[in-house]
């Protein structure tokens, strides 16, 4: 009995060792999803996901495919070290009109799960894309690789002069230093 307990602790042992990580222990996106916003009909746009490292050993993208044929993908093919960064990018082809929501699956080296990375946005017909970005002056690129961080507007603060009162420099002169004569007599009295 004690044999079979103890081949059993050793074989929970061993297969606890050489148990696989998650993929969320060895690296992290900067954003799991990219909304491409609104893109013109059969003009397609390439977003680029960053990937960091978190982990103490070199991080290797082993595969990053698309789940359709609408999305061709490329990654960082070398390590990428502790800390560092590599990318995950992938281009829609934008021929269906409409709202479209693309995954990519990412398999790290070392990991046993697949992540999921995501791409949104709406696809409109050449006129529809030009009126809407004549009504819409800002520009419609955007940054694809992070999300945009919310920015509080800047409050109004009034100009204010401030009177500044300038005084010249005095020259102080230092006192002369006692002799050692006065100073023993100082200390004396």
């Amino acid at each position: 009995m004690k044999r079979l307990f103890l081949s059993l602790t050793a074989l929970l042992f061993a297969t606890a060792m050489f148990a696989q990580k998650k993929a969320d222990e060895v690296a992290k996106f900067a954003t799991e999803t990219i909304d491409q916003g609104k893109l013109k009909q059969n003009n397609p746009e390439e977003v680029k996901f960053i990937v960091t490292n978190i982990s103490k050993e070199p991080l290797i993208i082993e595969q990053a495919n698309p789940t359709c044929g609408c999305t061709i993908g490329d990654y960082t093919k070398t390590p990428i070290a502790p800390g560092a960064t590599g990318f995950v990018s992938a281009k829609f082809n934008a021929a269906n009109l409409g709202h479209f929501e693309k995954h990519l699956t990412v398999k790290f080296a070392g990991a046993d799960d697949i992540k999921n990375i995501v791409i949104t946005g709406e696809v409109l017909a050449a006129d529809d894309y030009d009126k809407w970005k004549a009504g819409n002056p800002a520009p419609a690129t955007m940054v694809k690789a992070q999300p945009a961080a919310p920015v509080a507007a800047p409050a109004t603060v009034k100009a204010a002069t401030v009177p500044v009162k300038t005084t010249k420099a005095k020259t102080v002169k230092a006192a002369k230093p006692a002799t050692t004569a006065k100073a023993a007599t100082a200390v004396k009295s």
